[in-house]
């Protein structure tokens, strides 16, 4: 800290953390899906009867003609899905914010041999337009070829992309003979707040247009389980071997099956994705009045508050935060599928005790 921090007297820190959803725990229920699996010798990659009916129940979520492919994490999972969907010099369009673009340490580069396009976008979104512009490489023999269109849902801003939005992204691309990835890390956390249901994950998905899902589950609340889910006919009728080549193929499928399993059966994935966003709107409400934290109202889970340096270095030493952008002094604050109205009420103290006692 520096020598001219101004401490001030905090209440007890929360028992969680506001830095990210991927510093909670597994919720019981995939723990004991796990443990229920863990029984007996069955067949291995995918042979397995829980395989096959989380495969089942994912292609009943989509009501289309998808291969389902379950990955360890979220970058595997991007690999596979982007590898499934390119072609020979081809690149993929992706705003500058995407994961795939700044949070990988360039794996797609790496792994896929492919060129990154990032778009500038203040909202993390791609725009038609963007699509529109990098068309002009079509047909040049000089040029990378765009041949997938990547987008984040919700993104890492925070944003949501509207279904109507998607939609034209897709035809927009599919226009001039691209493929739409979609970025799903949280992907339950926009179903929940688009409306909340399967109807809901179709309609921003499959129906309209995208060819390929990332669907993300450590994130929500489970244990290293991912999956890619890809249209038939569009993707490559070798993403099986794709996944095996980029490390992403796993022996003992059925433990990260099982959790799919429990998570479909009654819609936990979107229980414990709208606690999280539930968590995220009581936070910003606690702390709404304090306009120096220039904060919007979440869609999702996520707040992108403004700290004065001092405030910041002090609050992340009582608990912890990530940094977001530092030439702002802006950080992210993240609740999680177990974040209780107590975590929120104690570390909304906190950050309203900092600021008033400067």
């Amino acid at each position: 800290m520096t020598g001219s921090l101004h401490l001030v007297s905090l209440p007890l820190a929360p028992e969680r953390f506001f830095a990210s959803d991927n510093f909670s725990g597994a919720h019981p229920r995939y723990l004991a899906a796990i443990e229920r699996a863990n029984a007996g010798h069955v067949m291995a990659y995918g042979g397995d009867a829980i395989t096959k009916s989380a495969v089942s129940m994912f292609q009943e979520l989509c009501q289309a003609d998808v291969d389902v492919l379950f990955t360890f994490n979220g970058t595997g999972s991007n690999i596979v899905a982007l590898g499934s969907l390119l072609r020979s010099a081809e690149s993929v369009i992706c705003s500058e914010w995407a994961h795939i673009n700044v949070d990988e340490t360039g794996a797609p580069e790496h792994i896929l041999g492919i060129k990154l396009h990032d778009v500038i976008s203040p909202d993390a979104k791609v725009k038609p337009e963007h699509i529109v512009a990098a068309s002009s490489a079509l047909g040049n023999v000089h040029h990378v070829q765009p041949g997938v269109v990547s987008i984040t849902q919700a993104t890492e801003l925070g944003t949501v992309y509207s279904i109507d939005e998607i939609r034209v992204i897709c035809d927009t691309a599919h226009s001039f003979g691209m493929r739409v990835h979609l970025d799903g890390a949280r992907i339950s956390n926009a179903t929940a707040a688009l409306g909340g249901d399967a109807k809901t994950f179709r309609a921003m998905t499959f129906d309209a247009g995208v060819d390929a899902v990332s669907f993300g589950g450590t994130k929500n609340a489970m244990f290293g389980a991912e999956a890619v889910l890809l249209r038939r006919g569009v993707a490559s009728d070798r993403s099986g071997f794709i996944r095996k080549q980029n490390t992403q193929l796993p022996s003992k499928m059925r433990y990260m099956a099982a959790q799919f399993v429990e998570a479909l059966t009654d819609d936990l994935w979107l229980e414990t994705a709208r606690h999280a966003n539930q968590m995220a709107s009581r936070l910003y409400k606690a702390l709404e009045d304090l306009t120096s934290l220039q904060m919007t109202p979440p869609a999702v889970n996520s707040l992108y508050p403004i700290l004065p340096p001092d405030v910041k270095e002090q609050l992340q030493a009582w608990n912890f935060f990530w940094d977001w952008d530092l030439s702002r002094s802006q950080v992210r604050w993240m609740t999680s599928w177990d974040t209780s109205p107590a975590d929120v009420d104690a570390f909304a103290a906190g950050v309203r005790a900092a600021l008033l006692g400067r």
